[in-house]
């Protein structure tokens, strides 16, 4: 049997109700009657969702920061580098651990891991649905699907159709078909928010994928002219994700842009890829783009993985420049592509607010 309550305590108990009740009558009072709620904007939202070839509909899905804070990450561990090693134009696949040196702010740092297979990979495919992209799609698509098809059966993909908007067509899925029919969603139309698709695609990939080693394959033919964050501001987020590789496809071709669109157009997509370790493509009409594709899954395919424990302390929270260098017997001058670097915040997570 539950012991009585005293009637003292009862009291007070009644009183504090009574006082919570007319401060929320008198709060009530107060508030204007039509007062619209306030939305954090979304990069990417929901839309009606495409059906499978089997008739199902998969449910809607929308990409949405977490109020005004993202999930980012703050203990660093092991830092992982993808890094691909060209010895003139062609890849270099011989290499051994003993063959690489990484610094880190100048000081050389002790390889703890060392990866060279056909590691599985988490795919965004990130694709302009913009009004110019119309007649362009459907030769992207194949060549997206051919790049999906000549991966690991193990890899897993989503597809992000942006114009001044961006919205998931497919969630993760490693069924072609399933990609296909995300991809068939063509609206062709609005501007280009080009840096809200890949800041929101990186975030999902850091939440969702299943995969550690990530990548986008961004393909657009325009300049970005819609996004709420700026191209600064992207590399940013994804560097505190300790993001993907960004493989960009820029088709830059016909007379719909000026000189100087395709100038800041082919500035911005080479900044994105450069900074993740990735490539930018600029393919001189339609036609390439499969080629490109191709080039692009020999790439990702031929990627050696390497892993340190930085000489840093953990609460040193500045952005940490990262240097990889390659030598081997048989080779010329050897190239070696990956990120510039990485902010040591960087495992756990927890909410951040969005950088400015």
């Amino acid at each position: 049997m539950l012991a009585p309550v005293p009637m003292r305590l009862c009291n007070h108990v009644i009183f504090a109700l009574f006082l919570a009740g007319a401060a929320l009558s008198l709060a009530a009072q107060q508030k204007p009657q039509q007062q619209a709620p306030i939305q954090a904007p979304s990069p990417i939202v929901d839309r009606d969702p495409v059906r499978s070839p089997d008739g199902e509909a998969p449910a809607p899905l929308a990409l949405r920061k977490e109020g005004e804070g993202y999930v980012l990450h703050t203990e660093v561990e092991e830092v992982v580098l993808n890094c691909t090693v060209l010895d003139g134009a062609r890849l270099a696949s011989d290499l051994k651990k003993e063959n690489f040196e990484v610094f880190e702010d100048g000081v050389k740092q002790t390889l703890i891991s060392f990866q060279h297979f056909d590691l599985p990979v988490s795919i965004a495919l990130v694709v302009d649905n913009s009004g110019s992209m119309g007649r362009k799609r459907p030769s992207v698509n194949k060549s997206a699907l051919d790049l999906i098809q000549a991966s690991n059966p193990q890899d897993e993909a989503f597809v992000v159709n942006f114009s001044d908007e961006a919205f998931i067509d497919q969630d993760f899925t490693s069924d072609v078909n399933k990609l296909r029919y995300g991809l068939s969603h063509i609206e062709a139309r609005g501007g280009t928010a080009l840096y809200d698709a890949v800041a929101a695609s990186a975030d999902k990939l850091a939440s969702d994928a299943k995969r550690p080693k990530q990548v986008i394959i961004l393909i657009t033919d325009g300049e970005d002219n819609a996004s709420t964050n700026n191209l600064e501001q992207t590399i940013r987020r994804v560097r505190q994700l300790s993001g993907p590789v960004i493989y960009s496809i820029g088709l830059l071709f016909g007379d719909e842009m000026s000189h100087e669109e395709v100038k800041n157009a082919r500035k911005a997509l080479k900044s994105l890829s450069d900074e993740t370790g990735g490539m930018a493509f600029f393919p001189k009409n339609i036609e390439q783009v499969d080629e490109i594709a191709a080039e692009v899954a020999r790439d990702i395919r031929s990627q050696y993985t390497l892993g340190y424990h930085s000489t840093k302390p953990t609460t040193d929270a500045d952005f940490r420049t990262v240097q990889v260098v390659a030598k081997g017997k048989g080779h010329g001058k050897l190239t070696v592509r990956t990120r510039t670097g990485y902010f040591p915040m960087a495992r756990v997570a927890k909410k951040s607010t969005a950088p400015r």
